[in-house]
């Protein structure tokens, strides 16, 4: 996909009415309602959502996927089939919070990758290094081992987030300078390491707003944004969609 991809990250945030409410604001912005934007919802609202959207441009996002492969006795676990059916095309995999929360590693990012490319729905790696890791000069390091899953992908379409850590919800960006040195490593990387993909695609993510959009956007190496606290107004977030669409 040509141009800037931008996708919000909810987290775990609205209820039924005010998800409703977002989208249905989203829909009314041709900024928003584009190819290139997509919606990471809380797990319980994607099927309603994935019905309001359908015909629309606006893709639909899942925040995780289960590392389970196939239906089974996983109680509480939403398999990659799942989302596939209720129309997600993105899936959020290894976002820091389900790293520090939930312990999840390398084999189980793995799995949880290999499960969406399966289902034909395209799994986001979320990377990045704590605030200690970067002034310990050991944050290349941290991504490229977080990265290494992907030399273990075969085949298929999949994007890396690079969101640090110590950027997110914080309010504090990291300068486009930092950004640019990290995208280009991650991209270099890739090429070195990873098996051919149809495109190594970069987003950023940490406290992108509607006043820094434009200027993150613009950094070389940057494809797009995930956005986190921004994505839950209306307004915000289509004024970022709105600096994406100027880059196409």
């Amino acid at each position: 996909m040509a141009g800037k991809l931008i996708i919000g990250n909810w987290k775990m945030n609205t209820r039924a009415q005010s998800a409703q409410s977002l989208v249905d604001a989203l829909l009314e912005q041709p900024a928003c309602d584009q190819p290139w934007v997509g919606v990471a919802a809380p797990a319980v609202y994607l099927a309603a959502l994935g019905a309001r959207l359908q015909g629309r441009s606006i893709r639909l996002a899942a925040q995780d996927v289960s590392a389970f492969a196939s239906d089974g006795a996983y109680t509480g676990e939403i398999s990659a089939a799942m989302l596939q059916d209720i129309g997600c095309a993105y899936v959020l995999v290894g976002h820091s919070e389900r790293r520090q929360y939930f312990a999840e590693n390398n084999p189980q990012l793995l799995a949880k990758m290999n499960n969406a490319l399966a289902a034909g729905i395209v799994p986001v790696l979320c990377v990045g290094e704590t605030l200690e890791q970067r002034e310990q000069g050991d944050y290349l390091e941290v991504i490229y081992q977080q990265l290494a899953v992907l030399a273990e992908i075969n085949a298929g379409e999949y994007l890396i987030a690079y969101e640090p850590v110590w950027a997110i919800g914080t309010g504090k960006v990291a300068t486009l300078e930092q950004i640019a040195e990290i995208h280009s490593a991650i991209k270099t990387w890739c090429l070195q390491n990873a098996k051919p993909s149809a495109s190594i695609r970069v987003l950023y993510g940490g406290s992108v707003k509607a006043e820094n959009a434009e200027s993150i956007l613009m950094t070389d190496n940057v494809d797009g944004a995930l956005v986190g606290g921004a994505s839950l107004d209306a307004g915000s977030f289509r004024m970022i969609c709105q600096a994406a669409g100027k880059l196409i």
